[in-house]
């Protein structure tokens, strides 16, 4: 009885908490792109990729838990974590947190029409309208 529960338990879990999360740009992005980098972009400590362009980095809506998971992986940092260091820099006027889009489509679609977004979904929607740049 144990084990049904345990797999019907498994069978319901999303599948956003199965697919590991990428890191996405317009495909006709070349900037070389490491984790460092990304971090560095979604905690706006630069607002510029690597060649000097304006880079606008694109949040996934907090409800989420894709977005949970990539601020624990990416980020290193927890939600309150991350909302404690967005007030800080919104109170001191020394930055903005990223805009957030509603889900993983939305961020697909923004990315593919705009060559100055970087988002990220879960690695499984990846398609040719985009550029994987790394993977969480």
């Amino acid at each position: 009885m144990r084990i049904k529960l345990l797999l019907i338990s498994l069978m319901c879990c999303s599948q956003s908490t199965l697919a590991s999360i990428t890191v996405i740009v317009h495909p006709s992005n070349n900037n070389d792109l490491n984790k460092s980098a990304i971090t560095r972009l979604f905690l706006g400590k630069t607002k510029k990729f690597p060649d000097g362009t304006i880079a606008i980095p694109l949040n996934q809506d907090e409800s989420k838990n894709i977005t949970e998971e990539f601020n624990s992986k990416a980020l290193k940092k927890s939600s309150s974590q991350l909302k404690a260091y967005w007030s800080k820099l919104v109170f001191t006027g020394k930055g903005t947190p990223p805009k957030n889009a509603e889900d993983n489509k939305a961020v697909l679609d923004i990315v593919a029409q705009n060559p100055n977004v970087i988002g990220y979904i879960r690695s499984d929607i990846v398609n040719d309208k985009v550029k994987a740049v790394t993977t969480f």
